[in-house]
């Protein structure tokens, strides 16, 4: 896996490569339906509310997917851990897409996520099998949506802070939790701005880099108002070719114990990456 720097609107936003391929291929709330009713799963106003309950909820288990698409090309990256709202941290086990013929050609990458950086371990591209990588999540221009083949648990719920023409699909049945279905667009920059503290500088510094600051989004959440399920619906422009990028996370599992620790300075590499 390697992190590429690629040029729109006169900046660099690094995205993830899987061997070459992904480069190569490169408010108020609107209209509501019937079925919505006072309660939080129901009111489309607890979809802005979305990371504030994560954060009283404490923690929970969490599998993401990032589907990438260019030129009728499309790969896939998975992810699975957990994420501790309260320390607002989490782990992910990141699987990069086989190669045409069926093969696996890298090993599994882990993922701490933190508010200030993101660090990577089997990341490739030179680095050591038992060294980090380390990523101020402020300096990427995607605030790390993307970069990491995951969207952070947590700062995908921020994203909703920016939600607007919120319209009630309707309720359904997810994994056997009745969930109350959500669509709308968020914009990041005001995402941003309501954010708190810790996740507005990764934020800002994506609402200056994506190409498309409003972000369609689909949010599924449960009778207590949290978020079981969210897709975003990212697009950038790389040499004159619209990316799309389609995030989902998916939690569940809340008040599942997470062990968390960042690594050591001494186990960061701090030699030249290979692009």
């Amino acid at each position: 896996m390697v992190v590429r720097q690629h040029r729109h609107r006169g900046a660099a936003l690094a995205v993830v490569a899987v061997a070459g391929v992904v480069a190569a291929a490169a408010g108020c709330s609107g209209g509501v339906g019937a079925m919505a009713d006072a309660r939080s799963g129901g009111d489309p106003g607890a979809v802005r509310k979305a990371a504030d309950v994560l954060l009283a909820e404490g923690s929970s288990k969490a599998r993401t997917s990032m589907e990438m698409a260019a030129g009728g090309t499309r790969v896939t990256i998975r992810g699975e851990g957990g994420y501790d709202f309260g320390k607002r941290m989490g782990q992910l086990r990141v699987v990069l897409p086989k190669d045409p013929a069926g093969a696996s050609e890298h090993r599994p990458i882990t993922e701490l996520l933190s508010p200030a950086a993101l660090y990577m371990k089997n990341r490739g591209a030179g680095v050591p099998a038992d060294k980090w990588v380390r990523i101020d999540s402020t300096s990427l221009e995607d605030g790390n949506l993307v970069t990491g083949g995951a969207t952070d648990p947590l700062t995908a719920a921020e994203l909703l802070r920016g939600a607007r023409n919120v319209m009630f699909v309707g309720e359904q049945d997810l994994a056997g939790v009745r969930v109350w279905h959500y669509r709308g667009v968020t914009t990041i920059g005001r995402a941003a701005k309501a954010a708190p503290p810790y996740a507005r500088g990764a934020l800002a510094a994506a609402a200056r880099g994506f190409a498309e600051d409003t972000v369609p989004f689909d949010a599924y959440l449960d009778e207590a108002g949290r978020l079981r399920k969210v897709r975003h619906q990212f697009s950038y422009v790389n040499q004159g070719r619209t990316v799309a990028v389609a995030s989902t996370t998916l939690l569940y599992a809340f008040g599942a114990p997470v062990v968390i620790t960042l690594p050591p300075r001494d186990d960061i590499f701090a030699g030249r990456l290979k692009t």
